[in-house]
């Protein structure tokens, strides 16, 4: 197979000689060979690029989640390196006037909650309003494009952890989904997507021969990657989902968690695809820094049998139940929202989880998400 990067090397140079060329990428804009995007648009003879723009974690992947990326002059190139999650999320015009078309070549990991999806959302809409050609340089869906799960993002709990109506896990790539924008969401940019050739629905990003890079710091691997559909909600809550560890999103626990009882617990409802083992870990930053925890660390047995969301949702309930005096939401700013309800794209899962109905939530979702595969089919570029 050839990702878009490489077929657009192959194919499409011609097409943007003379043009002034922005990118927006970062340590996982490579090719097959991982030369980089950046080096190989700065130093081909008929490309011309003259600005550069990081999402979140920025241009080089150092920054942490949620940490404000300032712009900058990148020293291998020296061009300006605007920053996509600072000041704004979305470019000003001032960002675009040096460039008549941007590529975008990030690999994203197939959950909404990702937001690489919504700069580029930001970046196609800035573009549409100037005037600009954007151009997607597609990449694999890391947990194939087969599976979809979840709920629908109500309009009151878009964020930029949810900015659209798609579900947790939606099983598109990024030049699929720049479509979905383009038709459904009704960001009308001049859009081009330059598609892989050889990719298939059916395959796992370990599956393809390429070299894996993790996108963020914490995206470790395609476990990690797999599950995170699901075990992403943990950060809505007072537990640790391993940030601060070496498997972040596969460790879930808090200081007052008992972990070979939720192990029990856990593996007693005999989920596909996955088992639970009790851990202790000591997260290094962020939630119970240097607080011993114990938890488990959930394993995938069979990834194709494994549904994330369900896993996720049915692990929150067995700990709420388990620990119902010390498991909370948190909640954050002046008007003290829950974060959980951005992450879950509604307000009533929150206390389905307390109220032990999980499983009627997961019905409605697979309605939604039947109706999202529908909306979607139009704009599959691969089988």
């Amino acid at each position: 197979m050839r990702i878009g990067l490489d077929v657009f090397f192959e194919k499409y140079v011609g097409k943007f000689t003379g043009k002034r060329l922005g990118l927006v990428t970062n340590m996982t804009g490579v090719n097959q060979r991982l030369v980089p995007t950046i080096d190989l648009f700065h130093g081909h003879p008929d490309l011309h690029l003259t600005a550069l723009y990081a999402p979140e974690h920025g241009i080089r992947g150092s920054a942490k989640e949620g940490e404000k990326v300032q712009s900058a002059i990148d020293p291998y190139t020296g061009l300006t390196v605007y920053s996509l999650y600072g000041a704004s999320k979305k470019p000003t015009k001032e960002m675009l006037e040096s460039v008549d078309v941007v590529f975008f070549d990030l690999q994203d990991i197939g959950a909404r909650y990702y937001t690489f999806i919504y700069t580029m959302a930001s970046m196609m809409e800035a573009c549409a309003e100037s005037g600009k050609h954007f151009v997607v340089l597609d990449r694999p869906n890391p947990i194939s494009g087969i599976t979809v799960e979840g709920n629908l993002v109500e309009e009151q709990f878009r964020s930029f952890v949810g900015l659209y109506p798609i579900p947790n896990r939606h099983g598109m790539t990024v030049g699929e989904i720049a479509l979905l924008y383009k038709h459904e969401f009704g960001i009308d940019c001049d859009l081009t997507v330059i598609p892989m050739e050889g990719w298939n629905r059916e395959l796992y990003y370990d599956e393809t021969g390429l070299f894996w890079i993790p996108p963020t710091p914490n995206t470790t691997g395609i476990d990690m990657a797999t599950l995170y559909p699901g075990t992403c909600l943990v950060e809505g809550t007072n537990l640790s989902e391993g940030r601060g560890t070496t498997r972040p999103f596969e460790y879930v626990g808090a200081p007052y968690i008992d972990g070979y009882k939720l192990a029990r617990a856990f593996n007693d409802k005999q989920l596909p695809g996955v088992l639970a083992r009790p851990v202790s870990f000591i997260p290094t930053y962020q939630k119970h820094k240097e607080e011993a925890c114990e938890g488990v660390q959930l394993h995938v047995v069979d990834r194709r049998e494994l549904h994330s969301l369900k896993t996720g949702l049915a692990l929150l309930e067995i700990i709420a139940e388990l620990f119902p005096n010390d498991f909370a939401y948190v909640q954050y700013g002046e008007n003290q929202r829950y974060m959980f309800d951005l992450l879950a794209g509604t307000d009533r899962l929150r206390n389905i989880i307390l109220n032990g109905q999980v499983k009627d939530f997961l019905e409605q979702c697979e309605q939604q998400s039947e109706a999202f595969k529908k909306q979607r089919n139009p704009y599959l570029l691969y089988k």
